[in-house]
């Protein structure tokens, strides 16, 4: 899988932005009553290429927020981003979501729904065209895009994979 390859060693010269996806209540129900607990599913992003997503799980809101952003700060992965978008489409899956992310031209702004809008705005992508199909759960959607993100190669790397050349990525 492309994402040990994309992992950011380091977070401490990166100014990275907390994005709050989705909290959900859960309720125990014992024999003193009803216990209520949070979980929360964030996305951290510095703008520039790199995301991370995290799940937090506490007895109040903020300490389970504060939970998902240490959780993402030790999950980040760096994207390659081309003019504010995407070098090339990707379809992913995780669970029963499926994702296609597409490079969209300049202006076109982030077409995205949701969870998929959160982890492409964090990251720093700018334009770009995104379909969901299949399961609209938000945990499911950020893992699949975060899939996605992950299995993206610009030029420089697939010419460094190969051994070759730039200029000959684009003429073979």
């Amino acid at each position: 899988m492309a994402i040990k390859y994309n992992r950011v060693k380091s977070t401490n010269d990166l100014d990275l932005k907390d994005r709050l996806v989705h909290i959900n209540r859960v309720t125990k129900v014992t024999k003193g009553g009803r216990t209520f607990s949070f979980s929360a599913i964030v996305v951290v992003g510095d703008g520039k290429g790199v995301v991370g997503y995290g799940l937090g799980k506490a007895s109040e809101v903020t300490a389970a927020i504060a939970k998902g952003v240490e959780a993402a700060k030790k999950n980040l992965i760096k994207v390659p981003l081309l003019k504010g978008t995407i070098p090339h489409d990707q379809l992913a899956k995780f669970g029963g979501a499926l994702v296609y992310i597409k490079p969209a031209s300049h202006g076109t702004g982030v077409k995205a729904g949701g969870a998929m809008r959160a982890v492409l705005e964090s990251v720093g992508v700018t334009d770009v065209l995104a379909k969901s199909k299949g399961s609209s759960n938000p945990h499911n959607l950020v893992k699949a895009t975060f899939n996605a993100l992950a299995e993206l190669r610009d030029a420089a790397m697939v010419a460094q994979n190969r051994g070759v050349s730039v200029e000959k990525v684009f003429k073979g």
